[in-house]
């Protein structure tokens, strides 16, 4: 039987196209099925006209979209928007996981009123898999959370280990926080608050980290708050995707250049596929208690793809259940931490 993925077929800023695109892709290449949630007048037409076997793709009508400039008070107001059908069916389990290149605010608001979080979390975030050496790297809250307190950050690192060990197939993960320096007492007030706690509750906790050390591989998870997380994020793709332009300005300027990177173009394809935001498409939101991801709303079809293909991988990688255990409980069932 199918996997059944619930896509929000009005999320990005081009929408609905990439994702129609994209749904057809995912049927056809992923064994999936696709649900696709927003106005069927409008998506109707797009799907008949696009190419290739739509057999596993469906529509179910949705007629409100949010906006990136959308809050709360805004988002109440329009009662089927795309974000609340297309969740009510993964809660009536109808499918397995929502995607959204929308408003990840409002994802993570109607996320939390449509399934709550997972027993013990105090509150959920976003994470991402860096390219690094040699690998990846689980990197979270980046962007749910801007404000934190230290427990928080001590579930990140649980939550996080487990989404490194399940997807990278990775034994006793190694745990990082995100510091400016290395040595134990260093970084602001949270972090001085979170490296005892994490040392004490965490497993695989190797105490803070540098940049350095993020990006030579040297953790396998790396810790901070949403606010540092986003700016990372952020810094991290503009400063690859300058790195890039910078080296096709430069090789396409002589004859002599441009032989040599005829010569190194499958190092550079390799490079470009590694720093390509699109190969990994959505981040999860960890402590959710339901498998919903999150993309950049700039996403094309390829990114939508990937976003579709790591909710599939996280569907029969079985990380809901192993998240609901990561959060240790007492005996009344609240959390320890």
């Amino acid at each position: 039987m199918r996997i059944k993925i619930v896509l929000d077929a009005m999320g990005s800023d081009n929408r609905p196209q990439p994702e129609i695109e994209a749904s057809v892709q995912c049927a056809e290449n992923l064994g999936v099925a696709i649900i696709l949630v927003g106005d069927e007048n409008v998506l109707k037409p797009l799907l008949a006209a696009q190419p290739g076997d739509k057999s596993h793709v469906s529509i179910v009508h949705a007629p409100e979209a949010l906006e990136m400039s959308d809050h709360i008070q805004e988002a109440r107001a329009k009662k089927n928007n795309t974000m609340q059908v297309g969740m009510n069916l993964v809660r009536s389990g109808e499918a397995q996981a929502f995607v959204t290149a929308g408003n990840t605010g409002m994802a993570m608001y109607f996320a939390t009123k449509t399934f709550g979080l997972i027993p013990g979390v105090i509150r959920p975030c976003l994470c991402a898999a860096f390219p690094v050496k040699n690998g990846k790297c689980v990197i979270l809250d980046i962007g749910a959370n801007a404000e934190c307190r230290p427990e928080f950050l001590v579930q990140f690192a649980r939550m996080g280990s487990v989404y490194a060990s399940l997807l990278f197939n990775r034994a006793n993960p190694r745990v990082g926080l995100l510091a400016n320096g290395e040595e134990e007492g260093k970084g602001n007030e949270l972090v001085k608050a979170a490296g005892p706690l994490m040392r004490a509750e965490v497993p695989g906790f190797v105490g803070n980290i540098e940049g350095k050390e993020l990006f030579a591989g040297e953790v396998d998870v790396a810790v901070t708050d949403g606010f540092t997380g986003n700016i990372l994020l952020k810094s991290t793709e503009a400063v690859a995707r300058l790195i890039l332009e910078t080296l096709k300005e430069e090789l396409m300027r002589s004859t002599r250049t441009k032989l040599g990177a005829l010569l190194a173009k499958p190092a550079f394809k390799s490079v470009r596929q590694m720093l390509d935001p699109s190969e990994v498409g959505a981040a999860p939101l960890l402590g959710i208690n339901a498998l919903v991801f999150v993309g950049h709303g700039r996403s094309d079809a390829k990114a939508v793809f990937s976003a579709v293909k790591q909710a599939k991988i996280t569907v029969e990688s079985g990380l809901l259940d192993s998240l609901r255990q990561s959060i240790p409980l007492n005996s009344n069932g609240e959390t320890l931490s």
